[in-house]
């Protein structure tokens, strides 16, 4: 286990297609023939043609949709989360599975990403949860600075570009029809399934598939999940939040906040534990989630309190007063019980340090915040490339790993891409490119 420390970055060993190349490189690639390819204008894919870039590659972005980095610009409206402060050994454990990106992470870790950030004029400041967020507090002046300086090294964005069709070459279908390339390296930086209206629909797996490359199936990560509630508590409580609870399952506690929607529950502690919940439903039909509505009182301590309690007081407002729960909270204890709220003050607060949901399905792919599967990872090499496609590089979620909210996945996606246009300079370097 690595020891919790500052972040500090792995030096890069400058190849001599960096060192030699230069900005010449640019001038003897002219156009689509020579370039590299970079398919999917994410995080991860602009991260690796930045790198590249630098390198003094000619680098052409296709992205399907009309502009580049939707995905990044939606989840920037409430406070682009960037990435987080915690701990080396703590921050690494986020990822499944364990070490996936433990050297790319290690060669571009938090520090470099906000060090990065600052260079493009929009500090970053950490957040009471240890969430890092620029201090503009938006995607939008990041990712315009960021655009900017793509421009400057000479890479060549275009949009409207749907990939179709990997062969010798690759095929798109563009508004002025089909268009075939054959670049000297590619970079696919799809995505997953989760975003469909912004480009992220997973329509990639069959082109993979069909070179013979494996694919886990693609599911929800980060997502909801379905709750059978009464009629009563639907109505009365969809859209209150379950603030300062913790989560439980399968051994693992999360600490955070929740939110009842009309077909069950979200939020952050509930992302936190999408794949043993999502896992635990695929291999019984449900799974249970145990909600602990005071996780900073004792079940002794509540009962004491609970004892106190009047005796003419109804059980809501004994549970307000002396356990100081609000009233979805009292609401999620009758859904619990799924009958009367015991009486007695020790099985009542056991109830409240535990409360059991079940539950039976997660939200619909294309309603998560990510994906998980994806190409599985002993399909590729060390350099990112896949083993039966030398000249085919994988970054980002397309590939079979996920990670919770809170800065991780953007991280994830930022480290991977940079990781792998290192790969690929690497194997340019070693055929002659």
């Amino acid at each position: 286990m690595l020891e919790d420390g500052p972040w500090r970055p792995a030096p890069i060993r400058p190849s001599p297609l960096t060192e030699s190349a230069g900005l010449s490189l640019s001038r003897q690639m002219p156009d689509d023939r020579d370039a590299i390819a970079i398919v999917g204008g994410g995080p991860a894919g602009l991260a690796a043609a930045e790198v590249l870039g630098e390198a003094g590659c000619a680098v052409t972005v296709y992205e399907r949709m009309p502009s580049v980095a939707r995905k990044l610009l939606i989840a920037g409206r409430g406070g682009l989360n960037i990435t987080h402060s915690e701990g080396r050994a703590d921050f690494l454990a986020r990822y499944h599975p364990r070490g996936v990106l433990d050297d790319a992470i290690a060669a571009f870790p938090p520090d470099a990403l906000r060090d990065w950030c600052a260079e493009l004029g929009e500090p970053t400041f950490v957040g009471s949860s240890g969430r890092v967020f620029p201090q503009s507090f938006k995607a939008s002046p990041l990712l315009r600075a960021w655009l900017t300086r793509l421009g400057r090294l000479g890479v060549r964005i275009r949009t409207r570009h749907r990939l179709t069709g990997i062969a010798e070459g690759l095929r798109f279908e563009t508004p002025d029809g089909s268009r075939e390339i054959r670049p000297r390296a590619t970079l696919l930086a799809l995505g997953g399934a989760s975003w469909p209206r912004l480009g992220s629909d997973g329509r990639w797996v069959p082109l993979l598939e069909g070179l013979g490359v494996a694919v886990s199936p693609l599911r929800p990560a980060n997502a909801g999940f379905a709750v059978a509630w009464s009629d009563l508590f639907r109505d009365r409580f969809s859209g209150a939040p379950l603030k300062r609870v913790a989560l439980a399952c399968d051994g693992t506690t999360v600490r955070g906040e929740a939110v009842i929607t009309e077909a069950g529950i979200e939020g952050g502690a509930i992302y936190a534990l999408s794949r043993p919940l999502r896992e635990a439903i695929a291999a019984e039909g449900s799974a249970r989630l145990v909600v602990d509505l005071r996780p900073d009182l004792t079940r002794e301590v509540l009962a004491r309190r609970l004892s106190g309690a009047r005796p003419g007081d109804s059980a809501a407002t004994r549970l307000r007063k002396a356990a100081g729960l609000p009233a979805v909270a009292v609401g999620l204890l009758r859904e619990a019980a799924g009958a009367a709220l015991p009486a007695d003050p020790a099985a009542l607060a056991g109830l409240i340090k535990a409360a059991p949901l079940t539950l039976t399905a997660s939200a619909p792919i294309e309603r998560a915040i990510s994906t998980a599967g994806g190409v599985r990872l002993d399909a590729l090499d060390g350099r990112s490339m896949l083993r039966a496609r030398p000249g085919l590089f994988l970054a980002g979620e397309m590939l079979d790993w996920e990670a919770p909210t809170g800065g991780y996945l953007l991280q994830g996606a930022f480290a991977g891409g940079r990781a792998a246009a290192a790969g690929m300079l690497d194997w340019l370097r070693e055929t002659g490119g």
